[in-house]
């Protein structure tokens, strides 16, 4: 067992630790863990701050964990291991008229990890997040315990796993129900909207009639254009469509080869970009049959977009705003950010429903979400201390997946179940993240 790096997708901090690769197939399973403590599951790492990396202890390496243990096409009901790509699973069930009921803007994910991370998708608004479609999975405790957890067997453990950050024990597989499909295409509303109002519009009068909704937003846009961008929405195609080749996503892509000695995102080429994005769409509305994984994963097709940020890498950040004070609080957030002259390329603003998670940590909330990256910046610290008051002051909250610097004091106020959450965690499981925000001695 030797150190190595491994880094989150934001490649900030990137940290030495220990990593034990983990090769089990499905039966059997292991009868316990390493003897040794400050364990913590590692995926694939997509998530972008510190709460897949444990400075100073052991990560259990679950990229190698990846079979499927059952499938019935009949129900849908999927059964596999944690360590297994959402696209592995996305390659089986589609052909089959399946899909992930929910799934974030990757699908480089692991399973493991978005049950961790209880991720949310473009339809929030209907489905709710990942962990409302787990039906059951089973956890590796360090006192070599295995328990199979549902909302009702264990129901306390499946709560807190939902959304736990890895730190409940080691999930070894996990059983989810699928949504059912007629094949892999969408019809695609794409819609200009001059301002943070027209979105706030868009987004009301769009939740009921579509099962996907989300919005590009100009994060350099100012005055009266402030919050202008794209909204997209989307449903199924009801009944197998015609499909050229062109539709389909590229198998290969663009690979960026290598990591700039500088960032690339600053405020000129911000405004550069922005701009001439947002006047790539001629027409105030486009409608078009496009393939799941260009509405779902637009930035999948660039491999190692990450590397754009430079060697000191960037930080995300993803807030959520509820009730009307939040939408008057994201105005303030919006016009804060472009006067500061940061932001990214791609912020995605969207609403979130009002559907609960079983998750007891579970980030997503009824109100308007913001997500962005910064580059690693001192500027950009002091810029997301803002962004973090207006967000407590209207009870929101930012996600842990995404965040690699929030205060213990923001955690707890974000997150006020946090204190019956850590009966729970497992005495052997630590991240970086929880000694940074939970108290704990680093």
């Amino acid at each position: 067992m030797a150190d190595s790096i491994y880094t989150s997708w934001g490649r900030y901090p990137q940290i030495r630790q220990q990593g034990i690769p983990l090769q089990w197939r499905s039966d059997p399973l292991p009868t316990a863990l390493p003897d040794t403590d400050r364990l913590l599951p590692y995926g694939n790492g997509r998530s972008y701050g510190d709460v897949c990396l444990n400075r100073g202890g052991t990560v259990l390496d679950t990229r190698q964990f990846d079979h499927v243990i059952s499938f019935d096409p009949e129900t849908g009901v999927l059964c596999c291991e944690s360590g297994m790509l959402l696209a592995d699973v996305l390659r089986l069930v589609v052909p089959m008229d399946w899909l992930l009921p929910v799934s974030p803007g990757t699908r480089f994910a692991t399973i493991g990890g978005a049950l961790a991370n209880d991720v949310h998708g473009k339809n929030h608004h209907r489905a709710g997040t990942f962990g409302c479609h787990v039906r059951s999975f089973e956890l590796l405790r360090s006192d070599g315990s295995r328990r199979v957890c549902t909302p009702t067997e264990n129901s306390e453990l499946f709560s807190a796993t939902i959304g736990g950050l890895g730190l409940t024990g080691l999930v070894t597989w996990v059983e989810l129900q699928l949504r059912r499909i007629d094949g892999p295409m969408l019809n695609e509303e794409s819609i200009k909207f001059a301002n943070l109002d027209e979105f706030f519009q868009l987004s009301d009068g769009s939740d009921e009639g579509f099962e996907y909704t989300v919005a590009w937003v100009d994060c350099v846009s100012r005055d009266d254009a402030l919050g202008r961008g794209f909204f997209a929405r989307a449903n199924h195609v009801p009944a197998r469509a015609s499909v050229s080749a062109s539709a389909y996503p590229g198998s290969a892509g663009f690979n960026l080869p290598f990591t700039p000695p500088l960032s690339l995102v600053n405020r000129w080429s911000l405004k550069a970009f922005n701009t001439l994005y947002y006047s790539r769409q001629q027409q105030n509305r486009i409608v078009r049959n496009v393939h799941y994984q260009r509405f779902f994963y637009p930035l999948d097709s660039i491999g190692s977009w990450n590397r754009i940020y430079g060697p000191k890498g960037m930080l995300q950040y993803q807030c959520a705003l509820p009730g009307v004070d939040g939408r008057e609080v994201m105005r303030e957030m919006l016009r804060t950010i472009a006067l500061a002259g940061n932001g990214s390329f791609l912020a995605v603003l969207k609403i979130f429903g009002d559907r609960p998670s079983p998750g007891m940590l579970s980030f997503p909330r009824p109100g308007v979400t913001l997500a962005l990256d910064f580059p690693n910046r001192p500027d950009v610290f002091r810029l997301l201390d803002r962004l973090d008051d207006m967000t407590r002051s209207v009870g929101g909250a930012v996600y842990p997946a995404k965040d690699a610097r929030m205060s213990s004091e923001s955690f707890r106020s974000y997150f006020p179940g946090w204190k019956e959450f850590s009966h729970y965690i497992d005495p052997a499981f630590s991240s970086s993240f929880w000694r940074r925000v939970g108290g704990e001695v680093l």
